[in-house]
């Protein structure tokens, strides 16, 4: 076979390695509504999500109401009993609200023990209409239990249907139900369907106090057909402060779960765009495809024992292949590979077919491939901020024409390694060359061994990698072939990484693409420094650099179908006697511009620290008409002294006109002795003498915020040191500000939405309380 024939049918490899990586780890959509009813059925389901999902249904939203009366019907309708259960919750972030949970027990023939399949019907304030998040999960479950009931099979351990509400303010509903409702403490184990996006593949996700590896054995023995999860992502989420209803279980009762969720199409997170038919129903599909083999099998399977005392690294192939071993792997794999390592290295120099001096050489082109790949993606990224300032807009940080990005990124660090290996190539030999990646992959997992011990499964393609070292050694010319073949494991293994890390964190990230994409490149360097034209291949990489730079620009724009997000508040100050407008965004658009002409950057500090996932602030600030709007009513009652001699007061705070949020700041820094809100007791947090530390730890001192779902009066009791005066501002948010008769704000023309993760859309009362 010629040098040319061979190259050719590598490159082939490589491009089939890839496809095969991003299309062979999903089920096959198509509509199946004339399944049998004993079978899940995705389009049965799609039809859940199309009901739940044709308005907001957000906490103290009407539409609220009906989703959850819908679900009680369907539930109903499978000839279960419903029950719901309703209270205030407060989470240790000071968020209270009174959220509504829906529940179901299917009792088994077991001893009472339970699992509990679990999602949240409620979706993000104020425009989601939550199709994906969490509609999708509702639907899973709804259909997933009816093909179950249907098939009438006798089972040993109970099944509780857990719809929690609030989990967009603060996992309230989660919370209601660990500490008030007598069915958590039968529960063992907790399936929670989730949604960061609208299509993708669902990523599981394991939450355990312990260790993973009876979890891990027991999710490989139910078979799941498309499993995508790895323990990189296990042990980083383990590190991170996490977020779901099944974060709550585990903290709070100690329960071992499942999550199951995808992130792909980030950017209609939480946003008006999260419609049915942006719902990716291959996506429904696979969550359907881990909800029924995981339920046959723990419906009768043991789970009171699923805690263990060892860990396992695992990881997901495509073909639904599921690799897995245990953590005391990691160490001795690691010392094997060095030996082999230094092994080759000897025997390659002593067969003179790798010399010191070619070795040493080696890492100058890796060492610059690497830095020169995530500088020159760094000021791509930059530079794409500069020239399309909206890209700003976009909260979530990932972009309509993000994949785009991330493509343009990896041909971008492709054509920098390329010419790098170019220039430097006369006084290199291929095989001295790949020492240096080797043993800098080496030392990559030794750091991985001792700080992300879930990620030590990238010593996989570096063995694969030593065998080609092995190869080289022995061979001149070695089998191209051959040699993309045992570079495929590192296609498989550590391209889904690079490709979803920027679509999880945003494309802030895209320099570490780059990084990462220069280190996988150096994994092919058996392959491409045998081929002589190694300019051609950098010239060629830097050529589809700018057809994708071309097609990331013609989906730049904002459309009908690529709406821009933006924002307005109106603000009025009970204490100054003036209003003003607000908004968040950077760029002034036709609809924002009837309200702002230049950026004011005078804007007080207090007014743009509104509760916000991404700590977002106002941008924009004009002034605003005075309207009539009734003020809350604030009744302050001296309560005199406690036990210990502190001041007590008790603040009632009622709401005079529907609203959505409350949000209360501190302003003098007062040591709390105690805080009750509507009875319930803010957590203690021990730091020093001081208890209540919990309230020194808010950003820009948010004491508290209060989702309104009716028009509860809020109770506040507190106490403090003789001779403190406490002083806070009080901000009162609903969500009318669109078709408020007295402000006439337009609707957003096509092509616009809410920007999504702030207070928007709403009209806000500031009003400061002193205490004497």
């Amino acid at each position: 076979m010629t040098n040319r024939f061979s190259g050719f049918i590598a490159f082939l490899l490589i491009i089939i390695a890839v496809w095969l990586n991003f299309n062979f780890d999903q089920p096959d959509f198509k509509v199946d509504d004339t399944l049998s009813l004993t079978e899940f059925s995705t389009s049965r389901a799609f039809k859940h999500v199309e009901e739940i999902a044709q308005k907001p249904h957000y906490v103290g939203s009407k539409e609220h109401s009906i989703v959850r009366n819908y679900i009680v019907d369907e539930l109903q309708k499978m000839g279960l009993e419903v029950q719901t259960q309703e209270g205030y919750s407060l989470n240790k972030q000071g968020e209270i609200s009174r959220p509504q949970n829906i529940l179901s027990r299917i009792e088994g023939t077991g001893n009472g023990k339970a699992m509990v399949l679990m999602t949240h019907y409620d979706s993000a304030m104020h425009s989601s209409h939550g199709a994906s998040d969490a509609g999708s999960g509702v639907a899973t479950i709804l259909e997933g239990i009816r093909a179950f009931l249907e098939k009438g099979s006798v089972h040993q351990n109970d099944i509780i249907l857990l719809f929690t509400d609030a989990e967009e303010i603060g996992l309230n509903g989660a919370k209601l139900f660990i500490e008030d409702h007598p069915w958590a403490e039968d529960v063992e184990l907790a399936l929670n369907f989730e949604a960061r996006g609208s299509s993708g593949n669902p990523f599981m996700l394991l939450e355990t106090n312990g260790k993973n590896a009876r979890l891990i054995e027991a999710f490989e023995s139910a078979q799941t057909q498309f499993p995508v999860t790895n323990s990189l992502a296990y042990s980083i989420y383990k590190m991170l402060p996490n977020d779901t209803d099944l974060t709550v279980l585990r903290e709070q009762a100690d329960i071992n779960g499942y999550n199951f969720a995808f992130i792909d199409n980030h950017f209609n997170y939480h946003t008006a765009n999260d419609l049915p038919e942006n719902l990716n129903k291959t996506t429904l599909a696979h969550q359907g495809s881990y909800l029924m083999p995981l339920l046959h099998y723990f419906s009768n399977e043991k789970i009171t024992d699923l805690k263990s005392d060892r860990d396992l690294i695992y990881f997901s192939l495509p073909f639904g292949e599921f690799v897995s071993y245990p953590f005391n792997w990691i160490n001795p794999m690691l010392i094997l590979a060095f030996i082999i390592f230094l092994a080759l290295v000897i025997y390659g120099i002593r067969r003179e077919t790798l010399n010191i001096v070619g070795i040493l050489k080696g890492f100058l082109p890796l060492i610059l491939s690497i830095i020169f790949s995530g500088l020159v993606v760094w000021g791509f990224w930059k530079f794409c901020l500069f020239i399309y300032p909206e890209y700003s807009e976009m909260e979530q940080g990932f972009t309509y024409n993000g994949y785009w990005y991330i493509a343009l990124a990896i041909f971008l660090s492709l054509a920098v390694c390329f010419i790098i290996y170019h220039l430097l190539r006369r006084s290199l030999r291929t095989a001295s060359v790949f020492v240096a990646p080797l043993l800098l992959w080496l030392l990559i997992c030794s750091l991985i061994a001792v700080y992300l011990p879930g990620a030590s499964y990238f010593i996989i393609p570096v063995y694969f990698g030593l065998l080609q070292l092995f190869v080289m050694t022995r061979i001149e010319q070695p089998n191209r072939i051959l040699m993309v073949i045992l570079s495929c494991p590192a296609i498989f293994i550590l391209l889904p990484f690079i490709w979803s890390l920027p679509v999880a964190l945003g494309l802030k990230m895209l320099f570490v693409t780059g990084i990462f994409m220069s280190l996988l490149f150096s994994l092919f360097l058996p392959l491409f420094g045998y081929f002589r034209r190694l300019k051609l291949f950098a010239v060629l990489s830097f050529l589809i650099f700018n057809v994708l730079l071309f097609i990331a620009h013609f989906h730049s724009d904002f459309n009908p179908e690529r709406p821009k997000p933006n924002s307005l508040v109106y603000l009025q100050d009970l204490d100054e006697g003036t209003a003003n407008w607000y908004s968040y965004d950077n760029v002034i658009d036709d609809w924002t511009a009837e309200y702002f002409q230049e950026k004011d950057k005078s804007t007080s500090s207090t007014e743009s620290i509104f509760n916000s996932k991404y700590k977002t602030g106002f941008t924009q600030k004009a002034d605003a008409p005075l309207i009539k709007i009734s003020q809350p009513g604030i009744i302050i009652e001296d309560k005199g002294r406690d036990s210990l001699n502190h001041r007590s007061y008790l603040m009632k705070i009622a709401p005079k006109r529907p609203i959505n949020k409350i949000e209360i700041f501190e302003i003098k820094d007062v040591d709390f002795k105690s805080f009750k809100v509507n009875g319930l007791e803010a957590d203690d947090i021990y730091l020093g003498e001081n208890k209540f530390h919990m309230f020194k730890r808010r950003w820009k001192e948010r004491l508290l915020t209060y989702t309104a779902s009716n028009q509860d009066t809020l109770r506040i009791e507190f106490s403090f040191e003789q001779g403190d005066q406490p002083e806070f501002v009080l901000y009162e948010a609903a969500y009318d500000l669109i078709g408020n008769e007295q402000l006439k704000v337009k609707e957003r023309p096509q092509g616009m939405i809410p920007r999504p993760f702030v207070l928007n859309d709403a009209t806000i009362l500031k009003k400061t309380i002193k205490i004497d």
